[in-house]
């Protein structure tokens, strides 16, 4: 083999024009055939390197949103560094466990101890990042402990070390058969999970998008009754985006908000496969370039010292949080876990339909036995590497089905296109000077591609059915009504126990840890939402069936004149033919009888 078709690869089997083509939908276009990249197929290092990258682009956008939404808005607002290495990390993290689970290594004496072969990784492309599961879990609990008197960095530690323990759950259940796994989690309860946790990140993405979460929360100051008191200390309702200074949900920070949605638009309308592939981050730096040309009153939008005073090469552990554990947080930690180990399986088995393989087989099983201990085991990694617990990213899944290509050769590209990203300190630095509008553009979008995901399972089940309905209507009332106002059990920014569910200012501190721990599951929308939804699932009896009653028996007179009984006709079995009414049928009976008489067509 040359180094032509090591590098490039035959042109007849590789087609690099038909990614880059342009959509003209207004123009008439002749359909481009693609072929197709099986999972182990050997492709060439450029197409390699192109694959790998258009997953990497597709996933940054999420990838950063999760370390730089807790740094930025619950451990240090004004901490740049620490945010810019959160960042890195994560990049970092997602490149090593991606490999990890695109690998599939055995398990060695797996064999003896389970009585058969288990795996490390699922052996599919199938990529991993930080999980937008564990964001509001984290949001709460670090605001607790704040709020108590811990340092935010030995709080986000105590986190860390919390959701090790947790993982030790998807660990458990990845040896497990998948039957019980399904038991647990059946479609009705999946998707309500789904669609909850989409709704408590879309309004995260709004508060981003007005200008910022913390101004965004005090905004009640400006309410008229109070505006004029000035007695309030800080926080304030005022966001700052760079050096400009507005109230939250100013047009200014809308529009940044918005050119980002306009691009996403034109790329769907406009973009080739690899634009289309890319288009939050491309929309992203558009929203950025937007926000860098323009200026209020003088004032920039974009502060380039946090670029500046990057550091040019950074790695894991440059920052460190001391492990802990937080008691509280274990349960609600407890949920995520189960709803990532169903998002996985889910995940695995989509990338296993658009990857063109079969999913009644035994390797089929094995990927999903490996992929759910890579999850476990990469989860527990990425708090020993200081970022948050890791999980499979389904819209890779919507990379693989438009490029068509499978190859586990773009997932391990893409692992290294991540790390590589991540060393480079300068690349964070450029994503943390993203004003907080523009990132709330991009953040909403995503967040709402989670609710929309939710729907697309909820579509698949028998709405029809009374049972299901009722799951859904009782769970989503729950879940979604504390989503919208936590209040109730949630205690205000900068104003610790004093939600009136239980009001502990005073407690001992044991009764604030149980009191905690009942705040941050029942204000976390998807963590009650999904246990009143497992609840009813295990309760509610099975929908009874319908008897279809032959009305035109059930009128009829018996000989003797009495009325005739009822017919129940078996779903099963076709109604048996009616007697063709004699002519004289009906002739002595008054006007409303004789109708009845008649079959129900000529009635």
């Amino acid at each position: 083999m040359g180094w032509r078709e090591t590098f490039i690869g035959d042109p007849d089997r590789y087609d690099y024009g038909s990614m880059c083509k342009m959509s003209w939908p207004c123009r008439k276009q002749e359909k481009v055939k693609v072929n197709f990249y099986h999972k182990d197929e050997k492709i060439p290092i450029f197409l390699c390197a192109l694959m790998g990258l258009q997953h990497a682009f597709a996933m940054v956008g999420g990838l950063i949103t999760v370390p730089l939404v807790i740094f930025r808005f619950t451990i240090c607002f004004g901490c740049t560094d620490l945010q810019q290495y959160a960042i890195s990390a994560a990049l970092i993290t997602s490149g090593i466990c991606s490999m990890i689970q695109i690998a599939k290594f055995p398990i060695p004496f797996s064999s003896l101890l389970w009585g058969r072969q288990l795996y490390l990784g699922s052996g599919v492309l199938s990529v991993m990042g930080t999980s937008f599961t564990f964001l509001p879990i984290f949001e709460i609990a670090i605001a607790q402990m704040k709020a108590d008197g811990i340092d935010a960095q030995d709080a986000y530690g105590k986190m860390l070390g919390t959701s090790m323990c947790a993982g030790l759950l998807e660990l458990g259940f990845s040896v497990m058969p998948l039957r019980y796994i399904k038991k647990v989690f059946p479609p009705v309860v999946t998707s309500i999970t789904v669609i909850l946790i989409g709704v408590a990140l879309a309004g995260t993405g709004m508060k981003y998008w007005g200008g910022g979460v913390v101004c965004a929360d005090m905004i009640w100051k400006e309410h008229a009754q109070v505006a004029n008191l000035d007695v309030f200390p800080l926080p304030s309702p005022i966001c700052q985006n760079g050096d400009v200074s507005l109230g939250y949900g100013s047009a200014e920070f809308i529009g940044l908000g918005a050119s980002v949605m306009v691009m996403l638009v034109l790329i769907e309308i406009f973009g080739s496969v690899f634009m289309k592939n890319c288009n939050v981050i491309i929309a992203l730096l558009f929203g950025y370039f937007i926000a860098g040309v323009s200026d209020n009153d003088g004032n920039s939008y974009v502060n380039t010292d946090a670029i500046k005073n990057a550091d040019a090469i950074t790695f894991l552990w440059v920052e460190w949080f001391p492990l802990g554990f937080y008691g509280p947080a274990l349960f609600p930690l407890l949920i995520a876990y189960l709803v990532t180990t169903v998002e996985t399986v889910g995940d695995i088995s989509a990338v296993y339909e658009v990857s063109m393989l079969e999913t009644d087989t035994e390797e089929y099983n094995e990927s999903l036995q490996g992929g759910l201990t890579a999850d476990g085991v990469n989860s527990m990694l990425s708090s020993l590497f200081t970022t948050m617990p890791n999980t499979t990213f389904s819209q890779n899944n919507g990379v693989i089905a438009l490029t068509k290509c499978a190859s586990r050769r773009a997932g391990i590209a893409c692992g290294c296109w991540l790390i590589f990203l991540g060393v480079f300190g300068k690349v964070a630095g450029i994503i943390t000077s993203i004003p907080d509008a523009v990132l709330g553009g991009m953040t909403i979008f995503l967040f709402a591609n989670v609710l929309a995901s939710g729907i697309s399972l909820a579509s698949s089940l028998d709405l029809h059915s009374r049972r299901i309905k009722f799951i859904m209507a009782l769970s989503l009332a729950i879940g979604v009504g504390v989503t919208v106002w936590p209040f109730a059990f949630q205690d205000m920014r900068a104003s610790s126990y004093t939600a009136n569910f239980w009001r502990c200012a005073n407690c001992s501190d044991r009764k604030k840890g149980i009191r905690n721990g009942l705040s941050i599951f029942l204000s976390t929308g998807y963590c009650i939402g999904t246990v009143v939804a497992m609840l009813l699932n295990a309760i509610l009896p099975e929908d009874a069936g319908v008897d279809m009653t032959d009305i035109t028996k059930h009128t009829a007179a018996n000989p003797d004149g009495t009325a005739g009984e009822p017919k129940e006709v078996s779903d099963d079995e076709p109604a048996p033919e009616e007697a063709a009414p004699a002519e004289d049928d009906g002739e002595d009976l008054p006007k409303d009888e004789k109708s009845e008489a008649l079959p129900a067509e000529d009635a």
